[in-house]
């Protein structure tokens, strides 16, 4: 479609070098053809041309002083893409592989994202080429107390609520929280993913894992199956591929793997999910030390990996849930799935299959529940946060369980029931990327041109 490919085009002279962010446009915008080729009124609103571009681009520097009284500089970011349906909401993620372009990709996706949990939140996302790993509990806050005296003017529990990602958990936001409270003197929602202790929400942590699982139950029940006896794969060894895995056992699936930075564990009874919160979440520690617990299981490490792609995906099982980071299973990855039998993917990370990947599953016809779609759980728990804060209100475990519960179903249901209407039934990636853009492109067009 000229239309589409002129703006793709428009966007690299634009924004030039930032490839994930590329791909998450055309993806989405491949996808949106049905409906920009029967509706007039989003070309004549240039709705796409407004909605690839964000709202503000947020860089600064953020000096900071290590152990050894050394001044650091690393590069800090906050992306407020779009704030059609309400405040920017995205996560923060430290890592040294950020760049504007990493920040954009996941700004973009959350527009769409946020959109479908069908709650009151815009799109954004930001973060820092800061990597926590290595680094003392002191040159934490000092980077974090850095790091929010810019970024505090920018946000605020009705303008823009960041939230936790890679490499920013509940000790990084409570430093990050505790400098906003004392150069604003505020005691606000303005982070979600706090303490319990000081408004934090019950299932927070287990949010996108457990959203991730639910999404994948309602494709299968949508065919008469079910989650038991489902022997699954799982990548990564953070919250989301943690609490995967849980949910995953509470249903009566086997998840069979996890994996980090190191390699991948493949423990044929089963992971151990004690064993793996002890190594992670306690002791913080390589993967290989799970063998000592459970010399049964095997560990292959990256050294090991093809060349073409990711160990975890070439065993055999009957799911997949890439939990780790973008673009970590590749086409030969998802050729092997399908080979080996698997019925279904559903992605707990950002754009982790590549578009390559996406369109062998969606070839196969197996059950595929795109990121977007799948892993909302955990920003949907995170607004159930700011609605506690707001009315000043504990709601419990359950009740916010059954709230994500519900919310993934009618994820599920808005993107199949859309894919359906477009004549793609077993397409959640064109239901679930209409769905989304239907909803921020209508309140775009009835808010003018703004």
């Amino acid at each position: 479609m000229t239309y589409i490919h002129d703006t793709i085009a428009k966007l690299k002279k634009t924004s030039p070098a930032q490839a994930e962010f590329y791909q998450a446009v055309e993806e989405v915008l491949d996808s949106l053809q049905p409906i920009l080729e029967t509706s007039e009124k989003y070309q004549l609103h240039s709705i796409i041309e407004r909605m690839i571009e964000p709202e503000r681009q947020i860089m600064f520097r953020v000096p900071w002083v290590d152990d050894q009284g050394k001044v650091q500089v690393n590069k800090g970011y906050r992306i407020e893409f779009n704030s059609a349906l309400g405040p920017y909401k995205g996560g923060l993620r430290f890592h040294p592989s950020v760049n504007a372009g990493i920040i954009k990709f996941l700004g973009f996706e959350q527009i769409f994202k946020n959109a479908l949990t069908g709650l009151p939140i815009g799109g954004g996302k930001g973060g820092a080429n800061f990597d926590p790993k290595g680094k003392s509990d002191g040159e934490i806050m000092r980077f974090c107390q850095s790091f929010i005296n810019e970024l505090y003017r920018h946000i605020g529990p009705t303008t823009d609520v960041p939230a936790g990602d890679i490499g920013v958990g509940a000790r990084e936001i409570g430093y990050m929280f505790g400098q906003y409270k004392r150069l604003t003197g505020n005691y606000d929602g303005v982070f979600t993913g706090k303490s319990l202790l000081w408004g934090g929400s019950l299932v927070r942590k287990e949010a996108t894992g457990y959203g991730c699982v639910y999404f994948a139950q309602y494709m299968l029940e949508n065919k008469g199956d079910t989650l038991a006896g489902k022997r699954c794969l799982v990548s990564g060894a953070g919250n989301v591929a943690i609490y995967t895995i849980e949910k995953l056992y509470q249903l009566g699936a086997v998840p069979v793997s996890c994996s980090d930075s190191s390699g991948t564990i493949y423990h044929e009874a089963g992971i151990n999910l004690d064993t793996l919160k002890e190594l992670k979440e306690v002791r913080k520690v390589r993967l290989n030390e799970y063998l000592t617990a459970h010399p049964d299981a095997r560990f292959i490490p990256i050294a090991e990996y093809p060349e073409d792609g990711n160990a975890v995906w070439r065993l055999p099982a009957d799911l997949a849930f890439p939990c780790a980071t973008q673009n970590e299973l590749s086409e030969t990855d998802a050729q092997a799935l399908v080979a080996n039998g698997c019925i279904g993917v559903s992605e707990g990370a950002n754009m982790p299959s590549t578009q390559d990947a996406v369109e062998v599953f969606l070839d196969a016809k197996i059950h595929y529940g795109p990121g977007k779609a799948a892993n909302a759980g955990g920003v949907a728990t995170s607004q159930l946060e700011m609605a506690q804060n707001a009315s000043m209100q504990r709601w419990s475990f359950e009740e916010v369980d059954e709230k994500l519960k519900v919310i993934m179903k009618n994820i599920y249901l808005s993107a199949s029931e859309t894919a359906a209407e477009f004549g793609e039934p077993h397409n959640l990636v064109l239901g679930a990327n209409i769905a989304g853009f239907r909803k921020v492109a209508d309140a775009m067009i009835e808010q003018g041109v703004v």
